[in-house]
């Protein structure tokens, strides 16, 4: 029997309560399949690390995350706990990302059976991924910008071994997908400011030399602007997205917003060597310990986990049971984001329907 060592963090906020859901989900899948098996350690990180230690991941947790086959991370951070700049002292994703050289950000925007969504679209026909270039970019100036009282400067920087690998990643996942929703064609896109900033317009050139390689898969470019437009008025269109780091946070964000809420979305940080995986949303403090968080999120980055690890048909098994559980309305999500009757209720309903 194949094991995993995984380490969990279970962060901040519901961040320990959704992650105790996926965490049950995972132990049915295990025995359901009976051909893997996952070995914990947990880790601490986050907000009440840094009230309790001064750091938000210590050294030694740094290099357990390093090490592991995977680590499955819950939602950290809290409003009031900051650094003395002003910045949040709680968030991991700078420390993990660029710690460990985690070059994708992979984070799935899908609609689901029986949620509410703004947008006129039947479940599945919004069905994309953006890839998100994870450490340079414009954040790479995280903590870095230099001004006074007068005026500040951040510095965006891409390279060309960064802009190419993440490339390399977006076309071999298309090459995977089913293509895009409306018509069925594997397809990248490339979203930049090309026609504004130097630095985009490098990172459409490298694309476009990336894309050479990979005659199967269609190619397409796109200005920012017109794709946070394009994602509103024809999501279908979409199969794989890629773009600079801000860019992919920005439209990601737009994106979960279509699919009723980034309750919805998990995601993904590749790396060569290691690799997390993680809920798009935040701590949400104000509802923590009230059991009525949505588990989805962490359940789906559990599943994206497996599938990283080579256990696909494991995978497949957890998104199956979520959509047959929304499908049938043993699991609802409510307008406000939220499942009926709490977060257990909605873990139960997806245990009910994992099948072999």
């Amino acid at each position: 029997m194949k094991t995993y060592h995984i380490v969990t963090i279970p962060g901040d906020g519901i961040g320990p309560e959704i992650l105790d859901s996926a965490l049950q989900v995972l132990a049915k899948v295990q025995e359901l399949s009976g051909q893997f098996r996952l070995e914990y350690e947990e880790r601490e990180g986050g907000a009440a690390c840094y009230q309790r230690h001064g750091v938000n991941l210590s050294k030694e947790s740094m290099e357990a995350c390093h090490k592991a086959d995977g680590v499955l991370k819950a939602p950290v951070g809290l409003p009031s706990v900051r650094y003395p700049d002003g910045t949040e002292a709680g968030l991991l994703g700078g420390v993990l990302r660029n710690g460990l050289d985690l070059y994708a950000n992979v984070r799935p925007i899908r609609l689901w059976p029986g949620v509410d969504a703004p947008l006129k679209a039947k479940p599945g026909e919004i069905d994309y991924v953006i890839v998100r270039e994870n450490t340079e970019g414009l954040y790479l100036s995280r903590g870095l910008g230099v001004g006074n009282d007068e005026a500040f400067a951040d510095m965006l920087l891409m390279t060309r071994k960064g802009v190419e690998r993440v490339c390399r990643f977006a076309f071999e996942l298309a090459r995977k997908r089913s293509g895009s929703p409306s018509d069925g064609k594997r397809r990248v896109t490339c979203v930049d400011k090309s026609n504004v900033l130097r630095s985009f317009w490098f990172f459409r050139r490298i694309f476009q030399e990336m894309g050479e390689q990979y005659p199967d898969v269609e190619k397409d470019l796109l200005y920012s602007d017109a794709a946070g437009q394009d994602l509103v008025r024809r999501p279908w269109r979409y199969d794989v997205m890629v773009m600079e780091n801000f860019l992919g946070d920005l439209l990601s964000d737009l994106g979960g917003g279509t699919v009723g809420g980034l309750g919805m979305c998990p995601s993904a940080n590749i790396g060569v060597r290691a690799s997390y995986f993680e809920p798009v949303h935040g701590s949400a403090p104000d509802i923590a310990g009230k059991g009525v968080a949505n588990p989805l999120s962490q359940i789906l980055a559990a599943a994206m986990m497996l599938e990283h690890l080579g256990e696909a048909s494991a995978a497949k098994v957890i998104r199956d049971a979520v959509w047959e559980a929304l499908v049938s309305e043993d699991l609802v999500i409510q307008a406000s984001g939220q499942p009926k009757g709490g977060s257990q209720r909605a873990t139960q309903a997806i245990l009910r329907h994992l099948r072999k």
